[in-house]
């Protein structure tokens, strides 16, 4: 698939302007004129058509199916399923009481994994929300997603993050932000650098539909179309920014043509079929690469359970509205695929799930029963050394921990 934008934009009625009467001030006189942005029929088509390849049936048109191996399809489905069964897992715990916070991505795993393959691991991906299986996917070890999950002793941050903020240097996949949109700027930042070092890294930077109206996104998108920068952002729009819907979001037609206006070319695609995903995203990153500047690709899904495990969408949203796009799983199109085409027939899948159940089981195990970090390392890691603000403030927490009995000492483990 190749993502040219055109250089020769049409006249007339098939052109579509958005103008605006500026006054600019010229040797002590003001002229008023019209400043047009234009774009072409076909860009207009593409930021609010659908790209899709894969059908919610598990039909695909051969020859638009992407050149991937036996091999590339099964670790793909595989991720997109480790992805659902860690969901399944640690969503449960949470409710137990046994992590503090859980965010899923059922239901959106396509957009993600179908990301992740489609750059290479030179490369970042810059996390929005629910990316996380993704740094998996990527060689981020799952015990050390674990790990985080727990706040435990193998944690990297020693429990100073929330749970689900997990990521690597070695995999380049960075951390999650909870606030909003703060990450787009991040992504066109590594960008720049890689751009400044003549390097041929590309930044992959996701977001949701709600990060489309913080002030970071326009900055990142204005960024990137100014300096030209090897960067590909994706807005995962599940139609939900937590209670708030799509609708009282934004009046625009979608969420990709607001790329246009940045003059960024920009893709819808339907974000539950990895093939329509991975095929956009890495044509997108193949322009990047090549010097052919940002992308803007908008997946279109939706988010079947809670925001977050703090959150009750029955308050807000008629229980019955997910219900049709459960018939469009991305999960389930792609099984039915591969079994169909005898890449993984029915009871290697099976066992595949088993093997990826059991894994997830074991690293819960392991994680679980792991000593949490010294109480000393609160302080830890904020600054070279601890200054006095912050050894006075975990003597006091050791004198209140004392009244109420915890007991221990700066050095001891959490009671």
């Amino acid at each position: 698939m190749s993502l040219q934008r055109s250089s020769k934009p049409t006249t007339g009625a098939s052109a579509r302007k958005a103008a605006t009467l500026v006054e600019r001030s010229k040797s002590g006189q003001t002229e008023s004129h019209e400043s047009v942005e234009v774009w072409t029929d076909e860009a207009y088509a593409l930021a609010t058509g659908i790209i899709q390849i894969l059908d919610e049936n598990g039909k695909a048109d051969p020859a638009r199916v992407p050149a991937l191996s036996a091999a590339e399809h099964k670790r793909l489905y595989a991720g997109m399923l480790q992805s659902r069964l860690l969901d399944d897992r640690l969503m449960p715990l949470q409710r137990q009481g046994r992590i503090g916070f859980y965010i899923e991505a059922r239901g959106q795993e396509a957009g993600m994994i179908g990301g992740a393959h489609a750059i290479e691991p030179r490369d970042y991906f810059i996390s929005g929300l629910r990316e996380t299986a993704a740094g998996i996917y990527r060689g981020m070890p799952l015990r050390t997603h674990l790990a985080q999950m727990f706040g435990n002793i193998n944690d990297v941050t020693l429990g100073h993050q929330l749970p689900c903020h997990s990521g690597t240097r070695a995999s380049n996949h960075l951390v999650m932000s909870s606030c909003v949109s703060s990450q787009l700027p991040q992504a066109a930042g590594v960008a720049w650098a890689a751009k400044l070092s003549k390097s041929d890294q590309v930044a992959l930077g996701y977001m949701g539909d709600g990060g489309t109206s913080a002030e970071d996104f326009h900055v990142a998108m204005n960024f990137a179309a100014v300096f030209k920068l090897p960067v590909v952002f994706v807005c995962q729009n599940n139609q939900w920014a937590i209670s708030t819907p799509l609708s009282q979001q934004t009046v625009s037609e979608t969420i990709a043509i607001k790329g246009l206006a940045y003059g960024i070319p920009s893709y819808r695609v339907d974000g539950n079929d990895v093939f329509a995903v991975y095929s956009t995203v890495k044509a997108a990153v193949d322009r990047a690469r090549a010097g052919g500047g940002p992308s803007f690709i908008e997946n279109l899904t939706y988010r079947i359970g809670p925001h977050s495990s703090s959150d009750d969408p029955t308050r807000y949203r008629d229980p019955k509205e997910p219900e049709p796009w459960r018939t469009k799983c991305p999960l389930r199109r792609y099984k039915l695929w591969l079994e169909r085409e005898g890449i993984l027939p029915a009871e290697q899948e099976a066992a595949l799930a088993a093997a990826l159940e059991q894994e997830i089981r074991d690293g819960i195990s392991a994680e679980e029963s792991a000593p949490k970090p010294e109480r000393s390392s609160v302080i830890a890691a904020v600054y070279a050394e601890p200054n006095w603000i912050l050894k006075e403030q975990l003597a006091d927490l050791e004198r209140v921990r004392a009244r109420r009995g915890g007991g221990g000492n700066a050095s001891g483990s959490h009671g």
